[in-house]
């Protein structure tokens, strides 16, 4: 059986695949070629978010890809500066409308704070009317699963606090060379599935000789190890590109990393990504 055609099954009993398109950093003109790309290859898992400006071709391309809705697993997110109920209300009707969808299969909260304050002040109480608007969606059937993205246990905890949905989803930074183990324990713990974004370490880790034998070993691209690691973790892997090639290769990854390597890319620290530091979630906050 091909990785695409495996699925986790959420804490409400909605099925996601294991595999995923990213489409971070690929143009809205471009989105809705690359969606339908990865659909013909048999992808059904298709991430996007409000702050990748790219939710119309994403859903143009679910739109015309010729596979029935109900095969595929859309998510986006909310902007991560909405930390306000009415404020997240309307976006999450603003991404409908933008997608042209009836529905959404996942939503999250991007991030915990407004990312010119990542990893910065308080925004507790934010996040929980923000989550009360998604429990609203949830519950009204618009969307199928809601969770959190770049979450930290804490920030888990204080969302949780008056919640009545916990969330199905926190999708997080995690590769070889970053793998947040007391945070994914804390999650599996929780029942919440972690989806593990930028797998390839926004492609830093290409240029590690450590991973690059490893891969060599294994006879696959770094590309191939690298995302089948995540999964051999329990999360949902998202690499992301608009390269169909790219894509088929990255689900080429039916293979085994033995226990003895899964522990030595989990204890591996690789955490320089050069230029795109810049961005807050590779900050190293």
């Amino acid at each position: 059986m091909s990785i695409l055609d495996e699925t986790y099954t959420l804490g409400n009993g909605v099925k996601i695949p294991k595999l995923g398109l990213g489409t971070w950093f690929i143009d809205d003109d471009r989105a809705a070629e690359a969606v339908r790309a990865a659909i013909d290859i048999g992808y059904r898992n298709i991430d996007t978010a409000q702050a990748y400006g790219n939710e119309r071709g994403v859903g143009e391309g679910v739109r015309t890809a010729g596979v029935p809705r109900e095969e595929l697993f859309v998510s986006t997110k909310l902007a991560a500066e909405i930390k306000d109920h009415d404020g997240a209300a309307a976006a999450i009707e603003e991404s409908l409308r933008t997608l042209g969808l009836d529905h959404i299969d996942l939503m999250l909260i991007h991030a915990p704070q407004p990312w010119n304050d990542f990893r910065g002040g308080d925004y507790a109480e934010g996040n929980r009317q923000a989550w009360r608007a998604l429990e609203e969606a949830h519950r009204a059937g618009t969307i199928r699963a809601i969770g959190v993205s770049n979450f930290l246990q804490s920030d888990l905890e204080s969302l949780l606090d008056g919640a009545t949905v916990t969330p199905h989803v926190n999708q997080l930074l995690v590769h070889a060379g970053n793998t947040p183990s007391a945070l994914l324990a804390h999650c599996e713990d929780a029942g919440i599935l972690v989806e593990a974004y930028s797998p390839i370490a926004h492609g830093e880790i290409l240029e590690n000789a450590e991973v690059k034998a490893l891969a060599e070993q294994y006879g696959v691209t770094l590309p191939q190890l690298c995302i089948r690691y995540t999964p051999q973790l329990g999360t949902v892997s998202l690499p992301k590109t608009a390269n169909p090639e790219h894509m088929r290769s990255n689900a080429e990854v039916d293979f085994e990393i033995s226990e003895e390597d899964m522990a030595t890319l989990e204890g591996l620290h690789a955490r320089d990504y050069g230029d795109s530091r810049a961005f807050p979630v590779y900050s190293g906050k």
